[in-house]
């Protein structure tokens, strides 16, 4: 029995029917390249022999009685690997589109909490002869990160299905404890809590002194502050529904760029997703009252910490610079917001959100996350923030599934009321590929979004090659 802590906790509270908090993989794969065919029983059977490399893969929740603290992972004593592990044929005729289109109608469905909460969903009719494979795990379970490690669980790196060992010892179930057991172990871990309030509010404290002297040094330009972002129509309350759309740009372009302007490759990629918005709204005929604010999450998992589970993250809030004409310009002031706000980050400590959230009661944040959703109050003030944006760094190496090589592995981040859109981009091999979850009743058409994307790599190419740096240097 493992007590979840308050981040991962924090994203079972969040949900709601209008806001599941799974994330999620589209990977497009190519069969042709499995030795003796590729096969749903082969599939199968990767995950079956490896399950004991993923241990959330058989790890269930169990809540506490009255929610007096978060709850726990036990291994599930009813764990069936075939409930999770799913076939589905996409409509004809099987392209990205119709790909998409049932994707989106998968990941709106909740995952059942009675189970571990993962699935994944193996599509086939695609095409040419490829097929796709969507998996969804609950953030509760894995941050950005982690769900990578879960995946390299899975992967090969050649077209002959590895062997991956034995565990080291059998796995065992764990009985579900009883409801005594369960408040007895709370009421444990509940009796430390006012020791590291105390701890957390001093650290909170000498973390906002620092950064308001910080703030105050000539020449400093804070990054943005919660609820500074203008209102847009993608930023009120979500549906339950769900739509999909994905990008694959050129990670050479990127660094040729990143190379002429001496920024960052993820300065460029919230450049992009600038771009793309501008025009987006442009189509539509919104003009907000200043620049558009992104969440960019961070990943403060340590080195010691690599291999373990559950969510080690923070965030930042950085200008888009939309409001910003010239593409080169608005690319320069995203990068120096982005060091602004990871200045600021480092000030306020990696561990700050993740301590706070730790004593946050979970009957009373489940109430007010549904009390939240069902008045609809994004709908009534600024937002948060506009949209997130998340870079998540990938293999330059070919993977493969099942035998089946690895063409594409689009992202799929979730959404929340007021911030109807998510923008989550992964390199593989030598392109980027960006996943766009969005609320189809805030934005009508996320296809242009995509569109949006190879229009502003196509403006920072041309401004690269026309600035005459040396662009060759491609390391990342």
């Amino acid at each position: 029995m493992q007590r979840l802590t308050g981040l991962d906790a924090g994203f079972l509270y969040m949900e709601t029917p209008a806001t599941v908090m799974h994330v999620a993989s589209l990977m497009v794969l190519d069969p042709s390249t499995a030795p003796g065919g590729f096969s749903w029983e082969s599939f199968r059977q990767v995950y079956q022999d490896r399950l004991h490399l993923a241990p959330p893969f058989r790890r269930r929740l169990v809540e506490v009685p009255f929610g007096l603290h978060h709850p726990v992972w036990i291994e599930d004593p009813d764990f069936d690997l075939d409930w999770h592990l799913r076939r589905i044929e996409a409509p004809a005729p099987g392209g990205m589109r119709e790909l998409t289109e049932l994707v989106s109608r998968l990941v709106a469905i909740p995952l059942d909490r009675t189970r571990p909460l993962w699935e994944v969903w193996l599509v086939e009719g695609l095409e040419g002869g490829r097929v796709a494979m969507l998996s969804k795990v609950h953030h509760a379970a894995i941050d950005g990160a982690s769900g990578e490690e879960l995946m390299v669980a899975i992967l090969d790196l050649s077209p002959e299905i590895a062997d991956k060992g034995k565990p080291a010892e059998p796995w065992r179930p764990e009985p579900v404890p009883t409801d005594t057991e369960l408040v007895g172990s709370a009421a444990a871990a509940l009796a430390q809590q006012p020791v590291r309030a105390a701890r957390t509010v001093r650290r909170t404290v000498e973390a906002a002194l620092r950064i308001r002297e910080a703030n105050r040094q000539p020449g400093t330009t804070p990054p943005p502050s919660p609820f500074s972002a203008p209102a847009t129509s993608f930023n009120a309350s979500l549906t339950p529904h769900r739509s999909l759309a994905t990008a694959t740009l050129s990670l050479g372009d990127a660094k040729r760029v990143k190379n002429a302007f001496g920024v960052t490759v993820n300065d460029v990629v919230l450049t992009l997703c600038a771009g793309a918005l501008r025009h987006h709204l442009d189509h539509v005929g919104e003009h907000p009252d200043g620049s558009l604010v992104a969440m960019v999450p961070i990943s403060v998992r340590t080195e010691a910490e690599q291999g373990t589970q559950g969510n080690r993250v923070s965030s930042a809030l950085t200008t888009l610079a939309t409001d910003v004409d010239d593409p080169v310009e608005r690319l320069h002031t995203i990068s120096a917001s982005m060091r602004s706000a990871k200045e600021q980050h480092q000030a306020i400590g990696a561990d700050t959100l993740q301590n706070w959230v730790e004593f946050a009661a979970p009957a009373v944040t489940g109430l007010a996350a549904r009390l939240y959703s069902n008045t609809r109050m994004a709908d009534r003030h600024r937002p948060l923030f506009n949209v997130t944006i998340s870079n998540v760094p990938g293999p330059p190496f070919p993977l493969f599934v099942a035998g089946a090589q690895l063409v594409a592995s689009f992202p799929i981040g979730p959404i929340f009321h007021g911030g109807g859109l998510n923008m989550t981009v992964m390199s593989y091999l030598d392109d980027l590929d960006f996943g766009l979850n969005a609320c189809p009743d805030l934005i009508d058409d996320v296809w242009l979004l995509a569109e949006g994307l190879h229009l502003a790599m196509a403006d920072l190419v041309a401004a690269a090659d026309a600035s005459g740096a040396d662009t060759t240097d491609v390391d990342r």
